[in-house]
């Protein structure tokens, strides 16, 4: 184990010994000339070794001080270029970001190259899991996640609050039998996505069914796939009906690939969030930051 003295003494007596001057050393290190000598006192009675000789206007460095100096200055400028790596590391380093597959490619990777346009200084790595991450203990930054908004030891903020609704492909709502109403659904395979983490506000075919007046139909009839992705695509395909929140599938709607035969529910459907999360002890680190406005920001933009 190391042996180490008080960092302060240290720093003040090596300015102390530079300058040979208590003066000069208080105004480097942005203290009084008094704290300097208060801890040069309390480095040699750590040391057991006298430092400087004092006279009227100056001080003069002992022969043990003359022998110390070189290598205690050394050691402070490694100890300086150590956190100057730390602090280079944090200002450019790499920023790892947890999020669902499916919103991870719908909505987050067409906007990434708006991100590094705007921070070239840092470096996205997003981690596409459905499986919840702990940011407490792994080398997770932020994470992406969909439900209350309220989780133990981590600060959040909401991100997107949008209604679930039915999309399908084109040829499928003007098909037979067609689908113009929501009754029509009896009628139709619907797509489910299997949650690898059950909660009451994710999404789900019997809550959609009961909020609009159709319990009667079967709500657990269909396949079902374990990430939003899949049930879409098979959607786009003509093979089903899925049920997608709009950031997921903004971009197929645009393009046509996708329709909402009933349109989007309004405010008397149940509404989802998906919340921007981070450790509550690491919301002043510039890097979660500034990735954590991009992101709000990028979801309160219209379009």
């Amino acid at each position: 184990m190391r042996r180490l003295p008080p960092l302060n003494g240290l720093r003040a007596f090596e300015a102390a010994a530079r300058h040979l001057s208590f003066a000069r050393a208080a105004e480097e290190l942005g203290v009084t000339p008094a704290a300097i000598s208060q801890q040069v006192r309390a480095l040699e009675a750590h040391a057991g070794v006298r430092l400087f000789r004092r006279r009227t206007r100056s001080v003069l460095l002992t022969e043990a001080a003359q022998a110390a100096l070189p290598a205690i200055t050394a050691g402070l400028d490694r100890l300086a270029e150590g956190y100057t790596t730390l602090r280079k590391h944090e200002e450019s380093g790499l920023i790892t970001v947890s999020a669902a597959p499916s919103f991870a490619s719908k909505w987050l990777m067409p906007r990434i190259g708006a991100f590094h346009a705007a921070h070239p200084e840092f470096e996205l790595r997003i981690d596409a899991t459905e499986r919840v991450a702990d940011l407490q203990r792994e080398d997770v930054d932020l994470a992406i996640r969909y439900g209350g908004g309220e989780y133990e030891g981590l600060d959040s903020a909401c991100l997107i609050e949008e209604a679930a609704f039915p999309v399908c492909a084109p040829a499928l709502r003007d098909g037979t039998p067609p689908l113009r109403a929501p009754a029509d659904l009896a009628h139709h395979t619907l797509l489910h996505v299997h949650w690898t983490m059950q909660h009451e506000s994710l999404p789900n075919w019997r809550m959609w069914l009961r909020a609009a007046g159709l319990a009667h139909i079967d709500a657990e009839r269909g396949p079902r796939f374990s990430i939003d992705s899949l049930a879409l695509q098979t959607a786009i395909d003509g093979h089903g009906v899925a049920l997608a929140l709009a950031p997921l599938v903004e971009a197929d709607l645009a393009a046509g690939r996708l329709v909402a035969p009933f349109g989007v529910p309004g405010a008397e459907a149940r509404r989802f969030r998906y919340y921007m999360v981070w450790p509550a002890s690491e919301g002043g680190r510039r890097k979660i930051a500034v990735f954590r406005d991009w992101v709000l920001a990028e979801a309160a933009a219209p379009g």
